[in-house]
Parts: C-alpha cells; structure tokens; sequence
C-alpha cells in the first residue's frame, strides 16, 4: 500500500485544526494528535524537531517507522486526522526502531473508535 498524498496532512491550516481540536494521546516517544475529519480516511501529518533527534538520520527513520505502521494499520483506524509529535530524545547512536514502532502502535490501537466533531 502506497502512502498517497491524499491520506497525509499537507498545509498549516490542516495542522492548525488538529492542534486546536486538543485530543492528545501520549505515549513513551511520541504524542498522538487527533481531530476526526470528514474526508472517509484516516490521513497523517508528522512533527519531528531537531530539538528531539538532531540528526537527520535519525529524524528520517523515525518518519519512516511512523508511515510503515500507518501504512499497514490504514484500513482498520477511523476516520481521523493523526498528528504524531516526537516528545523524548534519545541517547545518541542508540536507534530505537522497534521501541518507535511498538509505540506508534500502541497509540493508534488507544484512539478512540466513534467520536465526531
């Protein structure tokens, strides 16, 4: 499955909305924001800083994780708008992939399943 421009979160308003909606998972690595949107899919915008992985490298393969598991989970989330926020840094040459992943899946396995604006 291809991660098409339409499942992702392109423009500052589309952020901004999630943002303002002030549903928010949090997880180990990650902080998941959430709005539900009308658009019959779930689509996904990432906010990875410097400040939190300073390597690009690094901030990469965290984007990458991030898109595989939304990848593969796109079929069974609700409709929603995800935000995924990187909130910990973590120790240098230390690659947490699978801590990463395990967490995104956990967080998206929390959303809830019937709200609406």
């Amino acid at each position: 499955m291809r991660f098409r421009p339409v499942h992702r979160l392109r423009q500052a308003g589309e952020f901004g909305a999630v943002f303002a909606y002030r549903r928010v998972l949090r997880g180990t690595w990650f902080s998941l924001h959430y709005c539900a949107n009308s658009q019959g899919s779930a689509r996904l915008g990432l906010v990875v800083s410097k400040r939190n992985a300073r390597r690009a490298v690094q901030r990469n393969a965290i984007r990458r994780v991030i898109r595989e598991c939304f990848r593969g989970l796109r079929s069974e989330l609700p409709c929603y708008d995800l935000i995924f926020r990187l909130t910990r840094s973590s120790p240098k040459g230390e690659p947490h992939r699978a801590d990463w992943k395990n967490d995104v899946e956990i967080l998206l396995a929390r959303l809830p399943r019937n709200e609406s604006r």
